[in-house]
């Protein structure tokens, strides 16, 4: 595991990559602002701190993986990505404008670093489920980590998956929710509600751990010890916030699929330098 980099050096990091986010989204005039906000945190403990991979060699046979069930946040994956030096960092801004690309949900091998395509929620799980029992087959010893949605989780699917992780013992899989309160249609609690999402992760015999998703070091400390774990898989509960960062975006629906306009840009930017690390 590379050594732990220095949190304030990243929350400094999340910033930058949500002001990049949020200059891809608005000069490709669409996307998923909400969702790709909340989960900047997460990819930012996984790709400088817990995921073993190398950009320069990003098929390397042994690498970890990373699966992104919630495909409409592949903004945030994309900038993480290029920031890690996947591709060069220009390329961002040509998100969602033909030919290029950076689609609106990732397809895989469209760029180095994406695993698999998505954009139909729920699938994320079982293709994680499916790379761990191939890996065990091939006697290969990696990290499969795999993060949704909570609004995707209401999917069967995804419960469907779960009891086979556990079923099967597999503790190289590690799912991260980013718990961010909000689908595209209003809150979560209020069209299925999934709570209380840890028991029913320990329920299905996983060993779940809850942090706040926007502290890096928690998010930090989760990985740590969901790698510590053998015999079962494990799942991160990140509480997070939809549109994080943001005052007019946070836990605003409206906000999970529209680009800003070039005003409600500029006040996001702006919000978003005057934070402070």
């Amino acid at each position: 595991m590379a050594q732990r980099p220095d949190a304030r050096a990243l929350r400094a990091l999340a910033l930058e990559l949500r002001q990049t986010i949020l200059r891809m989204i608005a000069t490709a005039g669409s996307g998923h602002p909400g969702g790709s906000l909340s989960m900047v945190e997460l990819l930012i403990g996984l790709y400088w701190h817990a995921l073993r991979h190398d950009p320069a060699h990003p098929t390397w046979p042994d690498r970890d993986l990373f699966l992104l069930s919630k495909g409409h946040g592949c903004p945030a994956l994309y900038a993480v990505l290029a920031f890690q030096g996947y591709f060069p960092k220009e390329e961002l801004m040509t998100l969602r404008r033909y030919p290029t690309r950076l689609q609106g949900h990732p397809e895989r091998a469209s760029v180095p670093g994406i695993e698999i395509s998505s954009g139909s929620l729920g699938q994320g799980l079982s293709m994680a489920n499916g790379i761990a029992l191939a890996d065990r087959l091939d006697g290969r010893r990696r990290r499969i980590f795999c993060l949704m949605g909570d609004g995707e989780i209401q999917e069967g699917q995804v419960w469907e998956a779960a009891m086979t992780s556990h079923h099967h013992r597999l503790d190289a899989v590690c799912a991260i929710i980013d718990a961010n309160q909000l689908q595209q249609n209003g809150p979560v609690r209020e069209i299925q509600d999934i709570e209380p999402l840890a028991d029913k992760w320990r329920a299905f015999g996983w060993h779940a751990i809850e942090i706040d998703g926007h502290d890096v070091t928690q998010v930090m400390n989760a990985y740590d010890e969901a790698a510590t774990i053998t015999g079962a898989p494990q799942v991160v509960v990140a509480r997070t916030v939809k549109g994080k960062g943001v005052s007019f975006m946070e836990l605003k629906a409206a906000w999970h699929g529209v680009a800003p306009k070039p005003d409600e840009l500029e006040r996001a930017l702006k919000e978003l330098e005057a934070t402070p690390t």
